[in-house]
């Protein structure tokens, strides 16, 4: 990523409180999500999903390109009480998935770069749960960043189907592998 792309990010991070959409997101599918278990959380910003998650009882890693935003996770978490359950590292998703484990839990909220659906359906662990959300073309104009109609479902058609919606400008998928 470009180095102003970063500071834009950190920018916005810095000026802005996170906002609880991706809370809701998680809340309104909470039964399909594992009580345990390895979690990734992409673009994490500020780490509202991650603590929802670490809250459920997984250990999360989250990764996001933002010093800010990381800075502002850590101690989100902390403040939770689930500092011990998540790990939040500056990382540039540009260069592809950060390396390690298989992951019960992969979280994509409002960040969508097809060139790591590859990567991001080998790394879920066997019955494992991608909740992945995105700007959508479905009820909004195109743009750079907006999901074409049905491109989440075409994208990870080899994982099993749990649930999935477009519409308003926003689009998402539950899958397991």
């Amino acid at each position: 990523m470009a180095e102003e792309d970063r500071r834009r990010w950190d920018e916005r991070h810095a000026t802005r409180a996170p906002a609880g959409a991706v809370e809701a997101f998680l809340a309104r599918h909470a039964s399909v999500f594992p009580p345990a278990g390895l979690a990734l959380d992409l673009a994490c910003g500020q780490g509202l999903g991650a603590v929802w998650l670490a809250r459920r009882g997984l250990d999360v890693s989250g990764y996001d390109v933002s010093a800010v935003a990381i800075g502002r996770a850590r101690e989100s978490a902390r403040l939770a009480g689930v500092g011990e359950r998540c790990r939040f590292e500056v990382f540039d998703l540009d260069d592809g998935l950060p390396p390690g484990p298989p992951a019960d839990v992969i979280l994509c909220h409002m960040f969508r770069d097809p060139r790591l659906d590859r990567a991001i359906v080998e790394r879920l662990a066997p019955g494992g749960l991608l909740a992945i959300a995105a700007l959508s073309e479905v009820g909004a104009a195109p743009g750079p960043f907006r999901a074409a109609p049905g491109e989440l479902r075409t994208a990870f058609a080899e994982l099993e189907r749990v649930a999935d919606g477009e519409g308003d400008g926003q689009a998402w998928l539950l899958a397991r592998r």
